[in-house]
C-alpha cells in the first residue's frame, strides 16, 4: 500500500527537509494533466522503494510560499531531497525507471 503524504506550508519543514531518509516531493497542480498522469507513477515508485524513501506530493497553488523558494516554474516538477538538500530535479513527466533511477543516486535500492 503506497504512502505519498501531502505536504505543504504546515509541515513541509518537518516532513522534507527535517526527514532522515530520502525524499522525493512531487510539486503538482490540480488542473495539470501530466501532474495527473504522474500519479500512478508515484504509487508505483512508491512501493518499490518501500520505507527507505519518502513519496510526497506538494500542490504549488495552495503552497505558493514554497513554489517561490525553491523557483518552481513548471508542473510537475519533482525534487529530490537528501539530507534537507535539493539532490536532483526533473521538470515534466516520468516514467517509474526515471524516477528509480534519480532515486538511486542518493540511495542503495537492494
Amino acid at each position: 500500500m503506497s504512502q505519498i503524504q501531502e505536504v505543504g506550508n504546515a509541515n513541509f519543514n518537518d516532513v522534507v527537509i527535517a526527514s532522515d531518509k530520502p525524499v522525493l516531493v512531487d510539486f503538482y497542480a490540480t488542473w495539470c494533466g501530466p501532474c495527473k498522469m504522474l500519479n500512478p507513477v508515484l504509487e508505483a515508485v512508491s512501493e518499490a522503494v518501500g520505507d527507505k524513501v519518502v513519496i510526497a506530493k506538494c500542490d504549488i497553488d495552495k503552497s505558493m510560499e514554497i513554489a517561490q523558494e525553491y523557483e518552481l516554474m513548471n508542473v510537475p516538477t519533482l525534487i529530490l531531497y537528501n539530507n534537507g538538500e535539493e539532490a536532483d530535479r526533473a521538470i515534466g513527466f516520468k516514467q517509474k525507471n526515471q524516477l528509480l533511477e534519480m532515486i538511486k543516486k542518493v540511495v542503495d535500492l537492494k
